[in-house]
């Protein structure tokens, strides 16, 4: 492997400190290139472990000087396999200037955020959106206007954090700049997960969250009836814009694909079984999840109909491979608004509904199981996808039903 990773430890024992410790040093390898640096932390060479790299013995100094080499050296590793996965080139000095720039900026909540940003930056486009770097930049806007309203400082040390710190956070949030529940729960969960990941990269040992529960925001399903979404398909529409907006809505509705995904989709990502069944495999373009998708009858009908579409049109989804001519998302958002007044559903309709309505109609009430729809909806957390469920009445008389059936004469009441 060209760019193959070696870490080593030493120490610089002919920089040898009066009380007999010494610096310990790093040296980063990634294939034939090599670059040394310094840890900024002193051992004792009595102790030393040279094989190891690490300090001997269980001894608070030993412990100490060990947790800061493992820290960096999880540092090292963790922005080695993420610029691998960007597929980047780089060097051993490229991974010892950024190493040593994360260490710089570590120390502090607002720098550290700004770092994140700037990874999350390079990897837009390829498995992380527009719309979640976004949210994170609006997050750190916010949180510096707090720290400069609350502190008069223009960043916090991490070891400053504490139970009360993101209490008059959330307060400044509500009350000072009187945002809404669910707002200030995205903008406080994007800065819990800063804190999450300077954890996990060893900066800071403590979570501030720990124990700490955010209020919640009320739940509001956004799923469609099974009424209004025969009414949406029966439909005919004079602009060809608001029928492909309308065929849009119905293939998210049998697939549960989001609307960047739908943009995204290629004939490369339908894929034919051995058994003959068709299948959406793709990666959420928000989160880069795995989504792979049986496709059904209906969502295999529109395929068809804007591959013989493109066919006969010298059109730029045929030129590119793109499944369907999808518009610009707002000019989306209009044409829903035309759909929803024509067919007189009164729902404020937005392209998000068709997932949730997967979610709710055409699998959970049907019986497929969450896990399976989490994995469908392309969701890192099973919890994500409970918050689409909503349980229709005529799935609980059913299940009421299967359940009477199965316990029928298995228990015996005795007067």
């Amino acid at each position: 492997m060209t760019n193959e990773l070696k870490v080593l430890f030493y120490l610089k024992k002919n920089q040898s400190r009066k009380n007999g410790l010494c610096p310990v040093m790093g040296r980063i390898h990634v294939g034939k290139t090599m670059a040394q640096f310094s840890l900024k932390i002193d051992a004792d060479v009595k102790l030393w472990d040279a094989k190891a790299g690490r300090l001997k013995g269980k001894s608070l100094f030993a412990i100490e000087v060990n947790k800061q080499i493992e820290k960096v050296n999880l540092l090292i590793y963790s922005r080695y396999n993420e610029a691998l996965r960007l597929g980047r080139n780089f060097s051993a000095f490229d991974l010892k200037v950024l190493v040593q720039g994360i260490a710089n900026a570590q120390e502090s909540l607002r720098s550290y955020m700004e770092t994140i940003i700037e990874r999350f930056s390079a990897r837009v486009g390829k498995d992380r959106a527009i719309a979640t770097l976004t949210g994170f930049k609006y997050a750190h806007s916010l949180l510096a206007e707090f720290i400069q309203a609350k502190y008069k400082l223009g960043d916090i040390s991490f070891k400053a954090l504490n139970y009360s710190f993101i209490e008059e956070y959330v307060h400044y949030l509500r009350v000072t700049r009187k945002l809404a529940v669910s707002t200030t729960a995205n903008v406080v969960g994007r800065m819990r997960e800063v804190i999450s990941d300077a954890i996990d990269e060893g900066i800071i040992g403590k979570d501030p969250f720990f124990s700490y529960e955010l209020e919640a925001p009320e739940v509001k399903h956004r799923n469609i009836s099974r009424e209004d979404l025969e009414k949406i398909m029966a439909a005919e529409f004079t602009s060809e814009t608001t029928a492909i907006v309308r065929d849009l809505f119905v293939f998210s509705t049998f697939c549960g694909l989001a609307y960047i995904d739908v943009k995204n989709l290629t004939y490369d990502n339908i894929v034919r079984q051995e058994d003959g069944s068709y299948w959406i495999m793709t990666h959420r373009q928000k989160t880069g999840n795995a989504s792979n998708i049986r496709l059904m009858d209906i969502p295999l009908s529109l395929i068809e109909k804007y591959r013989n579409r493109d066919s006969n049109q010298n059109t730029d989804s045929n030129a590119s491979g793109k499944v369907f001519p999808v518009p610009e998302y707002q000019n989306t958002l209009n044409h829903l608004k035309k759909i929803d007044k024509q067919c007189g559903l009164g729902r404020n309709l937005s392209y998000h509904q068709s997932r949730h309505t997967f979610a709710s109609l055409i699998t959970l009430s049907e019986g497929v199981p969450i896990e399976t729809v989490s994995k469908m909806l392309g969701h890192q957390s099973i919890k994500t996808t409970q918050t689409y469920a909503e349980v229709s009445t005529d799935k609980i008389l059913k299940d009421i039903m299967v359940l009477s059936e199965k316990i029928n004469g298995k228990y015996v009441l005795i007067n």
